[in-house]
């Protein structure tokens, strides 16, 4: 199938069984799923500032179908959501005018694949380590088996690090309660800070940016990692919508793409948002920790073989 808007031809089964599985990925983990869908898109061989702009396209609706569900769920927390909003849309813009710089510049693919390889195997890196350090933790607590209620719960998520308690510290005001997620007092600027870095990688490298945004939630702002998942795909809904638009009028967004992925991603986003109850927070990030590695094996592989001819 042609795709006049990017110059590509993909078969559409292809874009539709990658929809599915970045669906099935993002409703399960809470992130868009561009650290596989951007890579594999560009294996295909569309261009990186199509990469981008169609990847943030495509995940809107899947975003609203996963977000719903967590909702239902009780794993979204509308307040964080709200206040991580205004970070997000200036950082999109951002990400958005550095990807025209690049244009101009005439490098973007190199670029942006570069970066996401840096990117994705940082975060993979980081989840590993953090990981292992847990369950550590666990190992070594384990011998007191008295408390399996609900501090027990917050436990796996935090025992991780201090970082997030030396936030919640941060003097600067105004400071603000998030019951939902169990955090008695934070300053708001964490929560832009975070939303902002969070819709720059976004508006650069396409997608929602959750393999950003979530573990900064989860490891910096201590949310508990179900809710994290929930609330990230809520934020993604605002980073993804403002990014297409963005990236629209830029020229960068092949809609035809978008929508054919679309089909399969909604389906998908169904099943892996209810895979999230049989699993506890370590348990999803471990299984999360591959993920970014494969997407940097296929830009890898794009940008060696040189799929676009260059």
């Amino acid at each position: 199938m042609d795709f006049p808007i990017s110059h590509t031809h993909i078969n559409p089964v292809y874009l539709i069984t990658t929809g599915f599985l970045v669906g099935v990925l993002g409703g399960f983990f809470g992130v868009g799923g561009s650290f596989l869908a951007g890579p594999v898109l560009f294996g295909f061989g569309v261009p990186m500032n199509f990469v981008v702009g169609t990847d943030l396209a495509h995940i809107v609706g899947k975003s609203v179908v996963a977000a719903r569900k967590h909702y239902s769920l009780g794993h979204v927390d509308m307040k964080l959501g709200a206040f991580m909003m205004i970070g997000t849309i200036p950082g999109v813009e951002l990400g958005a005018q550095i990807i025209e710089g690049l244009k101009r510049w005439g490098h973007v693919d190199v670029a942006v694949g570069l970066a996401f390889i840096l990117i994705l195997l940082s975060v993979s890196g980081f989840m590993t380590w953090e990981t292992w350090k847990t369950r550590q933790h666990h190992s070594t607590s384990s011998k007191k088996k008295g408390d399996q209620n609900q501090s027990g719960k917050r436990a796996e998520d935090h025992a991780f690090s201090h970082i997030y308690l030396r936030i919640q510290k941060i003097k600067l005001g105004p400071h603000i309660k998030l019951p939902k997620s169990d955090i008695a007092r934070i300053s708001v600027w964490s929560i832009i800070g975070v939303s902002f870095v969070g819709g720059l990688f976004s508006g650069f490298l396409g997608g929602g940016a959750g393999y950003i945004r979530l573990p900064a939630m989860i490891y910096l702002l201590g949310v508990p990692t179900h809710v994290a998942v929930g609330t990230d795909l809520f934020e993604i809904i605002v980073s993804a919508g403002y990014g297409t638009v963005t990236h629209a009028l830029k020229g960068n967004v092949d809609i035809l793409i978008a929508l054919v992925m679309h089909t399969g991603a909604a389906i998908g986003a169904q099943f892996g948002t209810v895979l999230t109850q049989y699993f506890s927070g370590t348990r999803l990030r471990m299984a999360f920790i591959p993920l970014p590695v494969i997407g940097c094996g296929i830009i890898l592989w794009g940008l060696l073989k040189g799929v676009h001819g260059k």
